[in-house]
């Protein structure tokens, strides 16, 4: 039987495991700080190296592209033109879609009556009407009729309405005709390319849209 006995005592043992303790620490302490300091150059390798050639190969980039953009010939006028190319969509979505006169008028105007004159002018949004009836009392209701008619968009929202400051301006009559000239306004929206517009014309005449061809809603002259 081997019997074995400790000689070292108590404290020297606890030294001893602790300075273990301590050098383990000192090797793991190093290896952090040899980790961070890999990352920290190799951040400065980024910064300091990388960005800066990339910075540069950017700028000859710049540099030859513009160098290239000078060299065509006539470029300031190239860029005018194509400025007024882009501006050209939006000046044509704005403006007055003229075309939709003749279908309004028809929708409005009594059967009983025939034009002579229709002049509309965009920029002071008016319109002049000039024409022939049976009678009075057909010219009035046509007056009334642009009056109350309304209107509503493709996009929705109120009706709204069609024309204003609606005005009988001269009328004369004899045994067979009434001769009639009506002024007015009316809402830039019917003619604006950017939307559709819709007329809800009241019922209190006949109109020609309903009874006749449109063809025949001119007597003498025509639109201007």
């Amino acid at each position: 039987m081997t019997i074995q006995f400790n000689l070292l005592p108590d404290i020297k043992i606890q030294y001893l495991k602790a300075k273990r303790q301590k050098h383990l620490v000192v090797m793991i302490s190093a290896a952090a700080s040899a980790v961070s300091l890999a990352v920290f150059v190799l951040l400065l390798t980024t910064v300091f190296v990388l960005q800066k050639k990339n910075l540069a190969d950017l700028n000859k980039d710049i540099k030859s592209s513009s160098d290239q953009l000078q060299g065509v010939k006539d470029l300031d006028k190239i860029l005018t033109v194509q400025n007024q190319l882009s501006a050209m969509t939006p000046l044509h979505d704005k403006k007055a879609v003229t075309s939709r006169l003749y279908s309004f008028i028809i929708q409005v105007t009594p059967a009983n009556a025939k034009l002579t004159k229709l002049i509309v002018a965009h920029d002071k949004t008016t319109l002049e009407i000039a024409g022939t009836a049976d009678n009075l009392t057909t010219v009035n209701k046509y007056t009334d009729t642009l009056k109350f008619t309304k209107f509503t968009t493709a996009e929705g929202g109120k009706e709204k309405n069609a024309f204003s400051e609606v005005v009988l301006a001269a009328f004369t009559r004899d045994r067979l005709t009434t001769t009639f000239e009506i002024s007015l306004k009316f809402d830039p929206l019917l003619f604006s390319g950017e939307n559709e517009a819709k007329l809800n014309v009241p019922k209190i005449i006949t109109t020609r849209s309903e009874v006749d061809k449109p063809g025949e809603l001119f007597q003498h002259g025509g639109q201007q």
